[in-house]
């Protein structure tokens, strides 16, 4: 957590104190942004590009929430606009079987599921980038629908709709076997 003094010396632009916070964060700000774009190198972009919103944009922080929790929130609004300039955001695929998740007890949060680390990396960049992204942003920064629909600029619907077809084709990605017996 960042001291609410660390911040004030970063509004005052004292030496040092933005690298201070630069240290602290890093690395968490760098893993968000490689999960949502999926590449080292657009993933070092996409961190710079939003530790310089957050830089520029400290003044106006109204410390309603937690820095980190702003700060992430830039992070992933910096992730969509590389990926939408890219042309890397994508339409989803239509399945019209797809539909909202239920809540039942067969879409688990991916943090709750015994699997192996590298093979849940692999599935989650094999998916595509809008449906990576609402994963990520729910299951591993456990932000609400409602909060990703806003940072994504979707409804809440489409939201838990994406949500259900990512779990889904990870379910299928990481259980190929068992995926295909169903079918």
């Amino acid at each position: 957590m960042i001291a609410p003094e660390l911040l004030d010396a970063c509004r005052r632009r004292e030496p040092g104190a933005f690298e201070e916070v630069v240290r602290a964060t890093y690395r968490k700000v760098y893993t968000q942004a490689l999960r949502l774009v999926g590449d080292r190198q657009d993933a070092e972009d996409v961190t710079q590009e939003a530790y310089l919103r957050v830089y520029h944009g400290l003044a106006g922080f109204r410390e309603e929430a937690a820095f980190e929790t702003w700060l992430y929130r830039i992070v992933t609004n910096a992730a969509m606009s590389f990926l939408r300039k890219r042309g890397r955001f994508g339409e989803l695929l239509t399945d019209p079987e797809d539909g909202p998740e239920t809540g039942d007890p067969l879409h688990p949060r991916i943090d709750q599921t015994a699997v192996d680390r590298d093979a849940l990396e692999g599935a989650l960049q094999a998916l595509p980038a809008s449906l990576r992204s609402v994963v990520v942003l729910k299951d591993v920064y456990g932000l609400s629908c409602l909060e990703i629909g806003d940072h994504l600029g979707v409804s809440e619907g489409a939201v838990k709709v994406r949500l259900h077809r990512a779990r889904r084709r990870l379910q299928v990605l990481l259980s190929p076997s068992e995926a295909a017996g169903e079918m």
